[in-house]
């Protein structure tokens, strides 16, 4: 994750315009994704926050209202990528979730906004009822 110092309220990162990975690696035993683009930023992407920020119609619907919050993902994995073009991968996941496609400013922007939209998520659950799993 990105330390933005000390406490104080700053301007978050912005997301290059045409950001590069030099590097996609499932690690931690297919729990994570490791990013690393070319101007040398890093993000280490849990599964299950991309599982559950996934950017396909299923997760995100067709307008921000209809966003869903799925439960029960703590322990999903990666179980494969799929280069798509040059500018996204597909991501399949081992609860059979294959529709979404991570373009590389998508990417990047989760690895900034990892912390806030992690905390959103969970309020959300909360909120609900539900549970990670």
């Amino acid at each position: 994750m990105t330390e933005h110092g000390s406490g104080q309220a700053s301007a978050a990162p912005a997301v290059p315009s045409d950001p590069w990975p030099s590097e996609l690696r499932v690690a931690q035993e297919k729990h994570a994704l490791v990013v690393t683009f070319e101007d040398g930023a890093s993000f280490t992407l849990p599964a299950e926050y991309l599982r559950v920020e996934s950017p396909s119609a299923e997760v995100q619907g067709h307008a921000p209202h209809e966003k869903v919050t799925v439960p029960g993902k703590r322990m999903v994995r990666i179980a494969e990528l799929h280069p798509v073009g040059s500018y996204a991968v597909r991501i399949v996941f081992d609860d059979g979730h294959s529709t979404g496609l991570y373009s590389w400013v998508l990417l990047y922007t989760l690895g900034l906004e990892q912390e806030q939209r992690f905390a959103a998520y969970l309020e959300a659950l909360k909120e609900k009822g539900l549970s990670r799993g």
